[in-house]
């Protein structure tokens, strides 16, 4: 299956073709409606320190899963990949003073960057990274019998979404929201046949979804600035 693509301007690692318009309404609407202080600019900058450089969320990406946060009252949230901790400063002005976020981060030099950026955004007190395999971190969390979380963003390595989904449901309870990233892939997602790790990973954590009669769920595609994907929205009944 071939992918359609539109015609492109440049392509930065770790990010997909874009159009020059799809990043031109992006920056529109990002210096528009989305307010970044030089905490936020700083930790999206600096992943360019990380082991996935543009991996990031865009701005308005970032606003979104904030309003997410406020719009269903969280004040728990779990994070699966930590990167720069760009996201993970936004969760965490979300959920409030009260409120707690708890990332998952493999490589010990992300760590590194995210500290750095979530104490210069002043939320530590309200952040905790834990270093190491995210399925690992997310069991010992199991295992801690952790408070329920109210919302849970899956954005880490894609052939563990299934394995993530299945402890992001152990670790919610009914009306929770679970946002998994990247799931488009370009259009990739759509090939049966595709032998991509990560389509694999997006296609299985679907079926998952799909088979359990106690999760709602819904995809929207997207263009910006990342290029052409997209995210499934999960609600617990």
């Amino acid at each position: 299956m071939s992918e359609i693509t539109a015609p492109v301007d440049v392509t930065p690692v770790n990010r997909y073709p874009t159009a020059p318009a799809w990043q031109a309404v992006d920056d529109y609407f990002a210096k528009a409606l989305v307010e970044e202080d030089m905490a936020l600019v700083a930790a999206r900058e600096s992943g360019q320190e990380t082991t996935m450089p543009n991996a990031e969320v865009a701005p308005n990406q970032g606003a979104f899963l904030a309003m997410l946060v406020q719009l269903c009252g969280a004040k728990r949230v779990l994070e699966f990949g930590t990167l720069a901790g760009y996201s993970t400063i936004w969760f965490a002005r979300s959920v409030g003073a009260n409120g707690r976020v708890v990332t998952l981060e493999l490589e010990p030099q992300n760590v590194a960057v995210a500290r750095a950026n979530i104490a210069r955004a002043g939320v530590a007190d309200r952040v905790r990274i834990m270093e190491g395999p995210a399925a690992e971190s997310a069991r010992e969390l199991i295992n801690e019998d952790t408070e329920p979380f109210d919302l849970i963003f899956i954005d880490a390595d894609k052939p563990s979404n299934p394995t993530y989904l299945e402890a992001a449901l152990q670790l919610t309870g009914p009306g929770a929201l679970i946002v998994i990233d990247n799931v488009v892939r370009n259009g990739g997602v759509a090939d049966d046949a595709s032998q991509d790790g990560s389509v694999r990973g997006v296609r299985a954590v679907v079926d998952a979804i799909a088979a359990n009669p106690d999760l709602t769920a819904t995809v929207l595609q997207t263009v910006g600035v990342k290029g052409w994907d997209g995210f499934i929205l999960v609600r617990r009944c």
